[in-house]
């Protein structure tokens, strides 16, 4: 008995650790990761990037990147259609930590887009020396 619960201790700690793993982003993602700086180089040197805010609309009140498109996460794949535009340019994706734009970015690559999350989110840009507007 003892063996078994053993065993499936260990399994359960695979899993969790398989599951973190997986929301941050760190293991089977078909999309980049960059951190802050290279965003904001790709923002001011690119003009094929566009800019996507996930987080909430309060949140994004509180301040965001200039010419950034807010989508909740929450409602990402009901509002695709928003983006279309932007469908043939890179997509830099953002949230306030870097997780919820891990989960966005998997839905803007299941729907053909490209997107490059941002580690570390809005703070991280922020660090960086990113304008926030109000």
């Amino acid at each position: 008995m003892k063996k078994m619960t053993n065993i499936l201790y260990w399994i359960a700690m695979a899993g969790i650790l398989f599951w973190f793993a997986y929301s941050k982003g760190w293991i089977l993602t078909n999309f980049q990761s960059i951190d802050a700086k290279q965003a904001l180089q790709l923002l001011e040197n690119d003009n094929n990037v566009s800019l996507l805010d996930v987080r909430t609309i309060a949140e994004y009140k509180e301040g965001h990147l200039r010419d950034a498109t807010l989508i909740p996460v929450q409602a990402l794949s009901q509002n695709l259609g928003m983006l279309k535009m932007d469908k043939n340019k890179k997509m830099i994706v953002y949230c306030r930590t870097g997780s919820r734009s891990v989960a966005a970015s998997r839905i803007l690559e299941e729907n053909g887009f490209t997107p490059l999350n941002v580690k570390g989110g809005i703070i991280q840009l922020q660090a960086a020396g990113a304008e926030i507007i109000k």
